[in-house]
């Protein structure tokens, strides 16, 4: 039970955590966590959890990547 409700939460702070990471990384990181948990003991809802979670923390980790290589322009002054 309280493996349900730590995979529940962890979960529920993935979805809520602002973060401008694409959501096809979440997608693909829970596909191939839940294969990963389902293969290594049938723990395919933490695989997915946790998959989500890293997949989103690496695209963010890109996105910062990226804007550091290429800043945005500066908005116009009116």
């Amino acid at each position: 039970m309280r493996k349900t409700i730590s995979i529940l939460t962890l979960a529920s702070l993935a979805a809520i955590a602002p973060v401008q990471a694409q959501a096809k990384g979440c997608v693909r990181g829970a596909v191939a966590g839940a294969v990963v948990g389902h293969y290594a003991g049938h723990h395919a809802v933490a695989g997915a959890v946790g998959g989500c979670i890293a997949a989103r923390a690496y695209y963010k980790h890109k996105a910062a990547q990226q804007a550091v290589q290429h800043p945005a322009p500066p908005p116009p002054h009116h």
